[in-house]
């Protein structure tokens, strides 16, 4: 009798802790579901973005696309890229109906979405559809107020969508790089370009590499300059030409005896501010030409304040493609540029 009891008592004890167990376990099963739900939640998933480098969709009702809304939108995208030889917009424009714009069509890198609401205003948004991908969004409770939003958004519009498109082709730049090359060792900064680029031309501490292309060539320099060189209050447009042409004089020889490349007279350069590696940038954009030749093309020199160094880091891309549009090949140079760390 005193043996069943003992059997019974331990029989319940064994129960008693399975019973536990399976309780904790259950638990701990909600637990586990209930965060992975929340990340899940948290961290959904989207798309790879697609579509062509400098191709906007802009999702507008038809109405509004062939009227003055569109006429709106189109002025703004389709600004003229300066400092090219001839004009070329910033962006090309599809435009999709909103009630067709999902799937596929909402995958593409840059969307600009027009909206009818109360409240008149833009936002910009991040990965809404895709990633990764730059939405802005522009309401108006009217057409004129679409209007008004679009005119006095122009910038932030415009540079929203070009960083972009900078991020993207540095993002393809990383496939391949260039690593054949004294660029780091010599002038103490990192440069990302694709290995289709080779050093044309090293000397001391200038660097020129050139990609060829179908109907010419990218290139881009690579040099440095005393911090003296430039002085900040006088004009700064003047001093960075006379530098780039006394570079071009001795460094990029034309085809014939005695030319060599300079800055176009007959263009007026264009200056900006910039900011390249966090570093105070001056960025100048006009058209180059070789002496007592018909070659010309569009550059952008960028002349990089490095004041730890008490240098400038001047980097310059230029584009000869005759008889094409330079805008992507410009694109390009812009975003290898803008891939420079100085080290230290």
């Amino acid at each position: 009798m005193y043996a069943e009891f003992i059997e019974a008592y331990s029989n319940t004890i064994l129960n008693f802790n399975l019973m536990k167990k399976l309780i904790l376990l259950f638990c701990l099963s909600i637990s586990f579901l209930s965060c992975n739900k929340g990340s899940k939640e948290s961290q959904r998933i989207v798309p790879q973005s697609s579509g062509n480098l400098n191709n906007i969709n802009v999702v507008i009702d038809n109405t509004l696309w062939k009227g003055k809304v569109g006429d709106a939108i189109r002025e703004v995208l389709t600004t003229s890229v300066q400092g090219l030889p001839q004009p070329e917009p910033m962006f090309d424009v599809n435009q999709i109906p909103p009630k067709v714009f999902s799937g596929f069509a909402a995958k593409n890198r840059t969307v600009l979405k027009i909206e009818k609401g109360d409240d008149a205003g833009l936002k910009i948004a991040s990965d809404l559809f895709a990633r990764p991908q730059k939405v802005v969004v522009v309401t108006g409770k009217d057409n004129a107020e679409i209007i008004e939003v679009v005119k006095k958004g122009k910038a932030k519009i415009l540079e929203s969508f070009k960083n972009q498109e900078i991020a993207e082709r540095q993002r393809q730049i990383k496939k391949s790089l260039n690593t054949n090359n004294n660029i780091e060792e010599k002038l103490g900064v990192t440069l990302k370009f694709p290995s289709a680029y080779r050093i044309a031309k090293e000397e001391g501490k200038f660097f020129w590499a050139r990609k060829n292309l179908t109907t010419g060539t990218n290139n881009f320099m690579i040099y440095e300059i005393p911090y003296d060189a430039i002085d900040k209050e006088g004009d700064i447009i003047q001093q960075v030409i006379k530098v780039r042409d006394s570079i071009g004089k001795i460094h990029v020889p034309g085809p014939i005896e005695g030319s060599y490349m300079k800055t176009e007279e007959a263009y007026t350069p264009f200056l900006f501010n910039s900011i390249v590696d966090n570093k105070p940038a001056y960025e100048v954009r006009s058209t180059w030409d070789i002496k007592d030749t018909f070659n010309a093309g569009p550059f952008l020199n960028y002349t990089i304040e490095d004041k730890i160094n008490n240098r400038y880091i001047v980097i310059e891309g230029f584009t000869f493609a005759p008889s094409v549009g330079k805008r992507d090949y410009v694109l390009e140079l812009e975003a290898i540029i803008k891939s420079l760390r100085i080290k230290g």
